[in-house]
């Protein structure tokens, strides 16, 4: 038999541009490039950018479009990261989707007391230690800013370290200042075996964010260039708030912020031709009532969905955000706009998706957040996996057999299968009234509270080591020596 134009199996997927809208958002984004510019405070920045046909008068830089033409040809479609031991964890290629966790908040929401207070270094080990048990969170970033960490400047050495020792899986590491960023990386080169053995097998990604609208910092740019030579990947992090720091029309704040990550990139491939980059970028909704920015809108998610498509017409990674919520406790909201957002990110198909554990407008990290997003990763999954129709699939014979009046519950086929075709909740009850009020009445918050008490308790990581964590902590103490002078 011949059969054309069958598919056995097509994934459940959203289209939110057509090809033509990507090709006149990038055309807008192309012209700011070179009519508006950019600030860029760094003048070796600068220079290159110069010395290969960019327009520099003082600190703005016109950045022609054939450079980033160029930088968009020279660029890896796709690249691969690794864990911490070694082995293949992110292939970021095609339509192919990543969750992480939250970062970089001041505040936590403490899983077992439920009280709001100052992030410490011992929520950042706690959050890693609890993402390495969830099976749906592929990687791993601070959950938190640690406040407790002396010298501050030396927070983010700290905050690698500790997720070093509390998960295997790869991380996306922040940065506040450079010499913290070398450290952090010596760090990384030292865990990896070598510099050489990283860039074979990195597990970690930078990740700089320039201040939009298009204002590069000369840190932003110097750890740009830097990870770029070093030959590492990087996660571009422009993100406009619509009608604040962005056009409050959604089309003009994709070409202004993929303008942004396009001068990113255009550096990035300068420094080291093919070095492994996203052309990621973020909208974020600006609440205009209460001056707040909101991660679980849905402008940002069909933001971000649009961003997604614009990278991936050029067969580059992208960067998202979702399983977040504006909710300060554990409630409805949290779960609908968990659900949401992550299931928005998949269906648009983001590479790598970051902030689930985001509450309060992602100024407060919740592990209980962090838990309940898995699960609704694991639902989105398998709805995004869709059907397989072929013969086995269909079961004519079967359905011949039982039908009419008949069911398939000992049917061998049932058995054999329900398995890979259902899902199963881990948390989620769908046990009869009387049996869940037997077993205490318990509601979801509970029921995470206490999956979070087995993980802190049975839970355990590949260690370092000890020779690898005496190194790791000589670095950490050059940091602390260094840093505290600064």
């Amino acid at each position: 038999m011949i059969q054309t134009s069958f598919t056995e199996k097509a994934s459940v997927r959203m289209r939110v541009l057509t090809e033509g809208q990507i090709e006149e958002i990038v055309g807008a984004a192309f012209e700011i490039m070179e009519k508006a510019g950019c600030r860029m405070a760094d003048p070796s920045a600068r220079d290159l950018l110069k010395k290969n046909g960019c327009r520099v008068r003082d600190d703005l830089v016109k950045v022609p479009r054939y450079l980033a033409q160029q930088a968009l040809q020279t660029a890896p479609r796709g690249f691969t990261i690794y864990n911490r031991l070694g082995k293949k964890a992110l292939l970021l290629e095609g339509r192919k989707t990543y969750f992480g966790t939250s970062t970089g908040s001041p505040r936590t929401l403490d899983p077992l007391t439920g009280d709001v207070r100052p992030t410490m270094l011992a929520d950042i080990e706690r959050g890693a230690l609890i993402a390495d048990a969830l099976p749906n969170i592929d990687f791993v970033m601070p959950m938190g800013s640690a406040q407790d960490v002396q010298p501050p400047m030396a927070e983010e050495i700290h905050e690698f370290l500790a997720m070093l020792t509390h998960t295997t899986k790869p991380l996306v590491v922040l940065s506040y200042s450079e010499r913290a960023f070398e450290l952090v990386y010596e760090m990384a080169a030292a865990v990896a075996g070598g510099w050489d053995e990283l860039r074979e097998k990195p597990f970690l990604l930078s990740y700089p964010e320039p201040i939009t609208p298009l204002v590069f910092p000369k840190e932003v740019t110097q750890k740009i260039m830097r990870v770029a030579k070093w030959g590492l990947p990087q996660i571009f992090g422009p993100v406009a708030q619509l009608g604040a720091t962005g056009p409050i029309t959604m089309a003009g704040a994709l070409a202004q912020i993929a303008a942004e990550s396009l001068i990113c990139l255009t550096l990035a491939q300068l420094s080291n031709t093919g070095a492994p980059c996203f052309l990621s970028t973020n909208l974020a909704t600006f609440d205009m009532k209460n001056g707040t920015i909101s991660p679980a809108a849905p402008e940002t998610n069909l933001g971000t969905a649009a961003c997604a498509e614009i990278a991936q017409h050029f067969g580059l990674p992208s960067w998202g955000v979702a399983g977040a919520t504006d909710a300060k406790t554990l409630d409805a909201q949290a779960g609908i706009e968990s659900a949401f957002g992550i299931l928005a990110h998949a269906l648009a198909g983001v590479s790598m998706v970051h902030d689930v554990g985001y509450m309060d407008g992602s100024m407060l990290c919740s592990p209980e957040m962090l838990v309940m997003g898995d699960e609704v990763i694991g639902m989105a999954e398998r709805f995004t996996r869709g059907i397989v129709v072929n013969e086995d699939t269909l079961q004519r014979d079967l359905v011949a057999a039982v039908c009419p009046g008949g069911n398939y519950l000992q049917e061998g086929h049932t058995a054999a299968n329900f398995r890979k075709e259902l899902w199963f909740p881990n948390l989620m009850t769908r046990e009869r009234y009387d049996a869940w009020e037997a077993k205490g009445g318990r509601d979801l918050r509970a029921r995470i509270r206490d999956k979070i008490r087995d993980i802190l308790k049975m839970h355990t990581v590949e260690p370092l080591s000890n020779a690898l964590v005496e190194t790791l902590e000589e670095i950490k103490k050059t940091g602390d020596r260094e840093l505290a002078e600064m």
